[in-house]
């Protein structure tokens, strides 16, 4: 059945009394969570795409040794400009997306709580990204700092155009913090009757912690940039030592924000698996209050971690000491997440659609990205490895085959119920095999690099670095170009196809299809009160 067969409660805020607008202006003005939830998807994958031409600027750069391409200045406006794109661009309006399509439906709920700031939440967010986008074109350049923007190199070192990239920054967060908002009240006001805090979908929980971290931390980021400006500016000195202010203090401030900041692009995911997992296993979710408990507890750990980052900048032991021993334990309820997952596969009827492929290489992929995360975790051998390739190999494997890889998942599973139409198996899985095949060509050759001393972050390298690069780069043209298989399936399925009918994976009873409280509107199993 076609989400769009029962146009009820859901567009009820759209309907003046002239009827509901068409054209453009229903998506400018749509406060209808699937609209909005598509909306955001679409916004993701175009950053996704443009964030990724970038890294493929800087795979060329680095594809032989010596300068070639591109002036060492804009390799470095690539890289920062990649990660914040891909971070606030790609990553995060992805999941809020799937929040904004999924979280109504899962709760029996007829829309976000919240409806016009949602609409205003999604439309603010192009305006941040051209702002950040034009900035390139300044005299000066764009920002040339790296996406965690340590001060001195963006108060005092910095292009003009550090206004914009501040301005754009304080545009994201205002836009993340209304989203979250509208995910927690949306949350804990509009569940269908019946359905208790138990009972709720993982991906709601995952989701509706991930919007407290949110709030918690995206302040503390619009006061780091803040502070950015006025050193820059007006003359303030926060991070200048000649002034009595510290550099290292940014640190501190920007890593309080950013290591939960990289918990809130990875726990959603898991909400994703959690839902794709026992689906294609035919069984229920193992162990679903342990796996409640353990995102909570990496929410609450996210906040003790922050100088795992900082090993070298000359802590006491002490300090360090306490920073190692908090992030090995950051490992343990992340553990718990992975046997959990491997439990409901054990001994299930598996069947292996593109949405199982991509959630079987997720536990994997992401599994190598926690060890090495546990790796840089050892204080003494973090002085080796630190801002060598080893780390962007790490990152990468929990953002790329984690997050991203998560979301790709989310998006085949969710076509059929987005849609009415089922994609084209063949092509997912071609999709699934180039991709997986390429990321690991792409990143897991960097972790040698990085132990071989490969610094990050820098146009050049030693010649001894080269055949290593050479690889990794033809693996990124490799996964940049097996996106656009992606894209053929999605605009394909959007068209037509096979409709999906009722059940499209044939799931056992009780899962994400069918919720434990009475059915919604948009839900595959029609209540019996509209059939």
């Amino acid at each position: 059945m076609s989400t769009t067969t029962h146009d009820t409660l859901a567009t009820a805020h759209d309907e003046h009394h002239h009827g509901a607008p068409k054209g453009l202006m229903r998506w400018l003005l749509t406060t209808n969570h699937k609209d909005i939830g598509s909306l955001y998807l679409w916004f993701s994958f175009i950053m996704f795409l443009t964030g990724g031409a970038m890294a493929m600027v800087i795979r060329a750069e680095l594809f032989q040794p010596g300068l070639q391409l591109v002036e060492p200045n804009f390799f470095n406006q690539m890289t920062t400009v990649h990660g914040l794109i891909m971070v606030f661009g790609a990553v995060m309006p992805a999941f809020t997306g799937l929040a904004n399509w999924l979280i109504p439906m899962m709760i029996g709920a007829p829309d976000m709580a919240l409806p016009r700031m949602n609409n205003w939440s999604f439309w603010i967010l192009p305006f941040a990204f051209t702002i950040l986008l034009s900035s390139l074109f300044m005299e000066g350049g764009g920002p040339n700092f790296g996406w965690t923007f340590y001060a001195p190199l963006s108060t005092t070192y910095s292009p003009d155009s550090t206004a914009l990239f501040v301005f754009a920054i304080h545009i994201m967060g205002i836009s993340s913090i209304m989203g979250a908002i509208n995910v927690i009240v949306t949350i804990v006001n509009l569940r269908a009757p019946g359905m208790t805090w138990m009972k709720l979908p993982l991906f709601v929980w995952t989701w509706l912690i991930t919007a407290f971290l949110l709030i918690a931390v995206m302040p503390v980021l619009a006061g780091a940039v803040t502070m950015v400006l006025t050193d820059k500016f007006f003359g303030t000195s926060f991070f200048d030592a000649a002034g009595g202010g510290d550099p290292v203090m940014f640190q501190h401030i920007f890593w309080f924000f950013g290591h939960p900041e990289v918990y809130i692009m990875i726990l959603p995911s898991f909400g994703i698996i959690s839902a794709i997992i026992p689906t294609f296993s035919r069984k229920k979710l193992f162990g679903y209050s342990s796996m409640v408990y353990a995102t909570a507890s990496i929410a609450v750990l996210s906040f003790l971690v922050w100088a795992h980052h900082m090993f070298t900048t000359g802590m006491p032991v002490f300090a360090e000491l306490f920073f190692m021993y908090c992030t090995m334990l950051i490992a343990v309820p992340t553990g718990v997440k992975v046997f959990n997952w491997v439990a409901t596969m054990w001994r299930g009827s598996m069947t292996f659609e593109t949405p199982m492929l991509f959630a079987v290489a997720f536990i994997i992929l992401f599994t190598i990205g926690g060890f090495s995360g546990l790796m840089l975790a050892i204080t003494p051998a973090d002085f080796q490895y630190h801002d060598t390739y080893f780390v962007v190999a790490h990152f990468h494997y929990v953002l790329v085959t984690g997050a991203i890889f998560s979301i790709m998942a989310a998006a085949y599973y969710w076509l059929p119920k987005w849609t009415g139409n089922m994609y084209n198996e063949t092509l997912g899985k071609w999709h699934f095999w180039c991709s997986v095949i390429s990321v690991n060509v792409l990143f897991f050759p960097m972790h040698f690099l990085g132990l071989a001393g490969m610094p990050r972050r820098i146009p050049d390298y030693a010649v001894q670095f080269a055949d290593v690069n050479q690889i990794v780069s033809i693996g990124g043209f490799a996964f940049g170009l097996s996106q656009f298989i992606f894209l053929a399936v999605v605009l394909k399925c959007i068209k037509g196809g096979k409709p999906a009918g009722d059940n499209p994976w044939e799931a056992a009873e009780g899962l994400e299809w069918t919720i434990a409280s009475p059915a919604p509107y948009h839900s595959f199993t029609t209540p019996p009160e509209i059939k």
